[in-house]
C-alpha cells in the first residue's frame, strides 16, 4: 500500500499560501495563536460520510507538470469513471480548468455531473476543498488553509480552492490557523475522529500546535469530543500518513482498518501498530471500536506497477447509495473486499472500478472526492 511519495513533490514550491480577503461570508474565529476566541455561541458538527449528501465535490486537475504526459489520459478517464459512478446516485460537481471542459464533457456527457470552471493545480478534492459542517440551523464550510502537504507541491491555486467551494455552495466559509487535509481526519459524525499524528503535529504545518491545541479547535469547528490519535508515519509519502488510509468510520463504533502485507512497503509495521492502537480505543460514548480488517491486494496490474502504486481498498467513498470502491485484479482480494463492504453497508450498491491510473498517482478514490451534506 505505497503511497504518493516525493516524485511529484520535486517541482514544489515552498512559499507560504496566498490567501484571498475575507469575503462577506467568510467567518473568522480563534485558533492557536490567534486573537479570536470560539466565545460566539455557535456550535458546528461534520456529519459522517454516509448521512445523505447534497452533492460530492470533485476536481478534473490531472495535468502533465505533475503526472507526466503517459499518466494524465488514464487519470482523467478514472476521474470521469468515478464521477460517472457516484453520479447514479447524486449530482457531482467537478472543477475543470476553463480549457479542459471539452475534453470533459466528451467523457462525462450525459452524466448527472456540473463541469464548474475554475483555475486549479491538481485533483485531490479531499485535501484541498473546504469541509463542511453544520448547525445552528445552518451550513457552513471550513476552510482548513490547503498548503500543499507541507509545501511539497505548488499549490497557489488549490490554495483558492476551499474558497470557491464554500461560495459555489452558498455557505459560509469558517476560517482557522488549523492547518489539515480533508484525507487527515476521519469523523462518525457522534463526536469521535481519528488522526494521524505524522500529519497534524508536522511542524511542515502546524509548528508548536500539541494534541490538546488540535482537540480544541476541532471540538468548536467539527463538534469533536474524542479524537483517536494514529502515530501514523512522516516523510514517506507525500501526505505525511493521512488518516483516510488507514482507518475509515463505517458506522459510529465500527472502524475499517487497512492491512498492509507487503513487507517491503513502509507501512507493513505501521498498519500492525494501528491496528494495535485501534483494538484498544474507546469512542466518543466510552463504546470499544469493532474492527473490520480489509487486507490489501497480493497482486496488482502489471501496466501501472511503479512503487507509488497506493494498492489499498480503505480508500473508498460513501455516497447516496452506495460505496464507490478499487479494485486491483487480484481476484481474492478484490473479491474480499467487496463482501466486506457490502456487509457493513448492507443498504449500499458497492461499486467496484479500475482506478489504476489514480492509484499510480498514489491515492485513491476518497482522495478524490469531498462530500456536500444536504441541508
Amino acid at each position: 500500500m505505497r503511497r504518493r511519495t516525493f516524485v511529484q513533490a520535486s517541482m514544489a514550491t515552498m512559499g507560504t499560501l496566498l490567501l484571498a480577503g475575507c469575503t462577506d461570508k467568510d467567518l473568522p474565529f480563534g485558533g492557536k495563536g490567534s486573537a479570536g476566541t470560539h466565545d460566539d455561541g455557535r456550535k458546528w458538527m461534520m456529519p459522517d460520510e454516509g448521512r445523505p449528501h447534497a452533492r460530492t465535490w470533485m476536481a478534473f486537475g490531472a495535468g502533465e507538470r505533475i503526472w507526466g504526459p503517459e499518466l494524465v489520459p488514464e487519470v482523467q478517464r478514472n476521474l470521469a469513471a468515478i464521477a460517472t459512478a457516484i453520479a447514479r446516485f447524486e449530482p457531482v460537481s467537478m472543477l475543470v480548468r476553463p480549457e479542459e471542459m471539452g475534453l470533459a464533457r466528451n467523457l462525462m456527457g450525459g452524466a448527472n455531473v456540473e463541469l464548474i470552471a475554475a483555475e486549479i493545480d491538481d485533483l485531490w478534492m479531499r485535501d484541498t476543498s473546504a469541509v463542511f459542517v453544520g448547525g445552528n440551523g445552518a451550513r457552513a464550510a471550513v476552510d482548513f488553509n490547503f498548503n500543499g502537504w507541507g509545501g511539497k507541491q505548488q499549490h497557489r491555486r488549490d490554495g483558492q480552492v476551499a474558497r470557491i467551494v464554500a461560495e459555489r455552495a452558498g455557505v459560509e466559509r469558517l476560517r482557522t490557523d488549523l492547518v489539515l487535509e480533508g484525507g487527515g481526519i476521519e469523523v462518525d459524525g457522534a463526536g469521535t475522529a481519528i488522526i494521524t499524528e505524522s500529519c497534524v503535529l508536522n511542524r511542515n504545518r502546524n509548528p508548536g500546535w500539541k494534541k490538546h491545541d488540535v482537540e480544541e479547535e476541532l471540538a468548536y469547528l467539527l463538534g469533536l469530543s474524542k479524537v483517536i490519535w494514529l502515530p501514523g508515519i512522516a516523510g514517506k509519502d507525500i501526505t505525511d500518513g493521512h488518516t483516510d488510509f488507514y482507518a475509515r468510520f463505517a458506522a459510529p463504533g465500527i472502524v475499517v482498518a487497512g492491512l498492509d502485507n507487503d513487507p517491503d512497503s513502509f507501512d507493513y509495521d505501521v498498519t500492525r501498530r494501528h491496528l494495535d492502537i485501534l483494538h484498544q480505543a474507546t469512542d466518543a460514548d466510552g463504546r470499544p471500536l469493532r474492527i473490520e480488517v480489509l487486507e490489501g491486494p497480493s497482486t496488482v496490474r502489471e501496466t501501472f506497477a511503479e512503487d507509488d502504486f497506493a494498492a489499498g481498498y480503505i480508500n473508498f467513498y460513501v455516497c447516496n447509495g452506495a460505496v464507490i470502491a478499487p479494485e486491483f485484479g487480484d481476484a481474492r482480494t478484490d473479491a474480499a473486499a467487496r463482501d466486506t463492504l457490502r456487509r457493513l453497508f448492507p443498504d449500499r450498491e458497492v461499486v467496484q472500478l479500475n482506478i489504476d491510473g489514480i492509484a499510480a498517482g498514489g491515492g485513491g478514490i476518497h482522495c478524490t472526492t469531498q462530500q456536500e451534506p444536504a441541508a
